[in-house]
Order: C-alpha cells, then structure tokens, then sequence
C-alpha cells in the first residue's frame, strides 16, 4: 500500500471526515428540494402547507441536537470504561467504529438537513411543489433517523464492554495477519544476510515505525539502480540514527528514502501485526492485576492469542513472486509472535494454577502446528512459563499437576 492510500485510509476511518460528508449531503438535500421545484413539469397531487413541514423539521433540529449531545456522552463514556478496564491502546478502535460514526453523522446530518430547511422556509423559497418535496425528503429522513437509532440502542449494549472491546482487537489483529501471509514481506524479497549493502540511512525521528511505502521505495530503486535492504518493520521504536535502510551504492537524495518511512507517537494495527498481540496481552495483563482479579478475561485471551497464532502457524510457506524485487525486508520472527502473545501472561499470571494449565493446554496445540521454527518458538515460551510457574505456584500439588500436563499433553 503506497503511503497515500494509506493516509487516505487512516482519514476514512476519522469521525470528523464522516460526519462532515453526511452533515453536507444534508444541507445540500434541504437546498436541492427549493431547486429542483423548477425542473418539475408537473403538479404533484395533494397540499403541503409550510406549517406542516415546519413542524415536522423543528422537531428533528430540537430532537437530534439532544440525540447527538447524549450519543456524545455515551461515546465518551465507553471510550473512558475501555481506558480503565480493557487498555487505552484498544480505544482507537473504538473512536473507528463504523456503527457509531454512522450513527453520530445521521444525527448531525439530519439537524443541519432541519435546520438549513427552516431557514430556506423562513425565506419563502419553497414555492407548492418545493414544499412537497422537502415533505417528501423529511419522511425519508425520519426513516433514516429511526433505522439509526434502532441500530444504535442495539449498539450501546455492547461498546465499550471488554468482551465486545477484546473482540474487537482481535479481528484488527486478524486482518493484520491475514495480510501480512498475502505479503510476508511488504510485497518485497527477503532479507539475506549476503547482500553487499553498506550504504546506510539513519533516521532523523524517535517514534513508532507506523507504514513503509515500498512501492515508493521500488520506484527509487529503479530511479537509481540500486538495491535497498530494510532491517526494520511496522513496530519498530525508531531513535535518532536508527538504519532505515542499507543501499548497494551511496545516493545524494537520502530524503526520499526517509520520506517512504511514516514514524509516528504510537503503534499502529495496519502493518504491524505483532501489535495486536500486544494489545491482547495488556487486556489479559491487567485482568491479571490484583486490582481487578479477573483471571476468566486472561483466559478469554489466551484462547483468542491461539486461534490468530493458529492462522500464522498454518500460513503457507511458499513466499509470492515479489511485485518490489529490488527491495529486502527482515521477516517476522515466529519468536517474537508467541513472546508478544504468551509472555506477559505466563509472568503475571504464573501463581494461577487454571491459567497456567488453560496456558499449556494452547501452546501444546500450537506446537503441532507450523514449521521448525515455530514449534521451536513455542517450546521455549512453554519451558519459560512453566519455569515461572514453579517458582510461583502456592501449593506443591498444583505444581505436580503442571508438571504431568507438560509431560503428558492433552491429544488433540
């Protein structure tokens, strides 16, 4: 994805970019229904009066600004219960809902539709047929309205809860995974660690690494003839001289390189699926804690971890014909998947017997799967929470009891 698709990406996702369309597509039906009066050829059968009209927009204006200011409340409310009880890193998910931002844009939409077409009416603009139009226009809005709120009561059971929220990251990161097998590599070649590159660009930012515009990059490449090697990934912490990139000849124009590179305050879930994974990690750390003693949601996730880990596992090893052969990407580590996904829980969950079992159980079903590396990866994680959990489990048979689990795992 080149850097501006990814940008127009993001913007779509904005709640101000949404509503600002919609509340346009209003004031521009409320103004459409005084224009088009003239191209009407016809009478329309039936008498609209402008006092009937006018009470009908007069109680959208006064009831959607109510509707709107307590959808705000509510959506304030969800993000802060999401900060507190799940992690604030899932709250940019919930700001992207697509329910809630058509909900909050149908509402200002139809305030600024009632309110332009009361002042178009105060003005006599409106002749018979415009204001059978605008009729016409209102009823259709007030459908519109009552499918929106149906659908948005029906959504304010479930924002902002921790199952709907971790459900929630867990799709973001499955989508991120699904996209990073299509292109394991950014749509790039592998890394190798033969390649003559020693001319280097550094960064002139601290921050995360959020996009790599390898299509960019290709286009440079070419340009110049050269070849570029990229050791870091969507994720990364990127300092002030951190190497970008490694080129087979030194180049006069580093900038554009470092303009291919979007660095940013914090993670993003696009390119970046070991992100995901963190996030889910934080969920079950903090239902962890001794504050809210929660070990139910740590085992929510543990199972959710393993089915997205199962989808890495059983990715297909055969890499795709690169469209960027003049580019090289570090791969994803198998390592550094299962540490992101396992690690924290086996560390703040160790002096629980049922997630240290629940743990066990899923990193025996992931070492079935995947190729030597993985199974490695899987292995250690296991060996590494099952040495926490000795020196952390209470009671000896509790102990005994995950000492027979690891040397005799479940079947599958």
């Amino acid at each position: 994805m080149t850097k501006w698709r990814w940008i127009l990406s993001r913007l779509t996702r904005r709640v101000w970019l949404r509503t600002s369309l919609i509340g346009l597509i209003g004031i521009l039906t409320a103004i459409l229904a005084a224009v088009v009066e003239r191209y009407i050829p016809w009478s329309l059968p039936g008498r609209i009066g402008a006092d009937a009209v006018g009470g009908l927009l007069n109680i959208i204006a006064s009831s959607m600004l109510a509707v709107t200011t307590f959808s705000l409340s509510v959506m304030t409310s969800a993000y802060g219960s999401a900060t507190n009880n799940v992690t604030p890193r899932a709250t940019k998910l919930l700001i992207e809902d697509r329910v809630t931002q058509n909900a909050l844009s149908t509402f200002i939409g139809s305030f600024l539709f009632a309110v332009v077409g009361l002042i178009v009416l105060a003005t006599g603009s409106y002749g018979e047929r415009g204001r059978t139009v605008l009729f016409c226009f209102t009823i259709g809005i007030i459908g519109l309205i009552v499918i929106s709120l149906l659908r948005w009561i029906d959504h304010l059971t479930r924002l902002g809860r921790v199952g709907e929220t971790t459900g929630r990251v867990e799709d973001a990161a499955r989508n991120a995974i699904k996209a990073r097998i299509a292109e394991p590599f950014l749509g790039c070649s592998p890394l190798r660690g033969d390649l003559p590159h020693h001319h280097e660009v550094v960064s002139e930012q601290v921050g995360y690494l959020q996009h790599i515009d390898t299509a960019a990059l290709q286009g440079f490449a070419e340009d110049q003839d050269i070849q570029i090697s990229v050791p870091v990934l969507p994720g990364s912490f990127i300092y002030d001289g951190t190497v970008l990139a490694r080129l087979s000849r030194g180049v006069k124009d580093a900038d554009k390189i470092r303009a291919c590179f979007t660095i940013g305050d914090e993670r993003s879930f696009d390119q970046d699926p070991r992100f995901g994974m963190v996030v889910m990690t934080e969920i079950a750390s903090r239902a962890l804690s001794s504050a809210t003693n929660d070990p139910g949601t740590a085992l929510d996730v543990i199972g959710r971890s393993t089915r997205l880990l199962t989808i890495w596992a059983k990715r297909d090893q055969h890499q795709p014909k690169p469209r960027h052969p003049r580019i090289f990407v570090t791969p994803l580590r198998d390592a550094d998947m299962l540490e992101d996904a396992f690690m924290l829980i086996a560390r703040d969950g160790a002096g629980l017997i049922e997630v240290q079992l629940r743990l066990q159980k899923s990193l025996a079903a992931l070492g079935r799967l995947g190729n030597a590396d993985f199974r490695k990866a899987v292995a250690d994680q296991a060996a590494l929470a099952a040495a926490r959990a000795q020196e952390a489990l209470p009671m000896q048979i509790e102990r005994d009891q995950l000492s027979r689990l690891r040397q005799s795992p479940p079947a599958p």
